[in-house]
């Protein structure tokens, strides 16, 4: 139990010794940072940023160009588009965060099942990953979608179970690496439930790199909502969402091109501020990556 047993142990050490510090040294860590602070101060301070509720028509101003009235335009319905984006910046962050968070928590359990469990077992845990990743995931969520209806709810569940695979094989690998270890075996020994074995012994030893990974697949999710919203099959109206403002924006283009340009403003801006936070987070505490320097 005196070497480095666990991968979460490694990555609080790094904490500790200042390796997170880095991140904020790092130009473009600390870039990425400031691009996601500013988005969630928007989301939460949004009823204060718009001058216009997200859902107000104005037809009298439909497809109104940029001007000091409505700073990015409005649409095709009058509403106001910086509104809009200030107001979709909620569910932006919201989605993702509760599919990875619920996909998280799916790889935990199956994870840690298929890891503790026999080889026999785990490898058919393995098939099962392996044949829900294989489905391509946008239209395995279109699919769904067109079954039972478009709702928040459905798209969290749909998301999360795509994600869930990769999260889940990196749970039993690092469960098969630590449930050999003495302390595992001395849990064993004194009469310990496997249940017990597995929450306390086994999950913070293995927890770790699901954290790092799921930093890195944040802007993936925000991309793959606001691609299906793009397809109307996201969330539903009339609540804001970039990827429906980019659609509606696009059938307008030629006359209204503000919402497209806005909207994928606020879509790069996101997805550029976790990608290059998630991997100064990655560079400075992934463990095995600190050991290569």
């Amino acid at each position: 139990m005196s070497e480095n047993r666990n991968y979460l142990k490694e990555i609080i050490n790094n904490i500790k010794e200042s390796n997170l510090r880095r991140v904020f040294t790092d130009p473009l860590g600390l870039f990425g940072f400031l691009l996601i602070l500013f988005l969630v101060l928007i989301a939460i301070f949004a009823p204060y940023i718009a001058p216009y509720s997200s859902s107000d028509i104005d037809i009298a101003n439909r497809l109104a160009s940029p001007s000091s009235r409505h700073l990015f335009g409005t649409d095709n319905l009058g509403r106001d588009v910086f509104s809009r984006l200030v107001f979709g910046s909620r569910i932006a962050l919201t989605v993702p965060i509760l599919t990875i968070s619920f996909g998280i928590i799916l790889a935990i359990i199956f994870g840690l099942i298929a890891g503790y469990s026999s080889e026999r077992v785990g490898n058919i845990f393995l098939v099962i990953f392996d044949i829900i990743k294989s489905f391509p995931a946008l239209l395995f969520a279109m699919t769904v979608i067109a079954l039972t209806g478009s709702n928040l709810f459905v798209l969290i569940i749909i998301i999360g179970i795509t994600r869930f695979p990769a999260y889940a094989r990196l749970i039993r690998a690092q469960t098969l690496r630590v449930k050999g270890k003495e302390y595992v075996i001395a849990a064993k020994a004194i009469g310990a439930s496997i249940f017990k074995i597995m929450y306390k012994h086994i999950l913070p030893n293995v927890i770790g790199p699901i954290f790092i990974q799921a930093a890195m697949d944040i802007p993936v999710v925000i991309t793959f909502v606001a691609a299906l919203s793009f397809l109307g099959l996201g969330v539903p109206p009339p609540t804001p969402s970039w990827g429906t403002m980019i659609k509606i924006g696009y059938s307008f283009i030629r006359i209204a091109p503000w919402m497209v340009i806005f909207g994928g403003i606020a879509l790069v801006w996101a997805t550029l501020g976790f990608t290059l936070f998630g991997e100064a987070l990655r560079d400075n505490l992934d463990p095995r990556l600190n050991r290569q320097r």
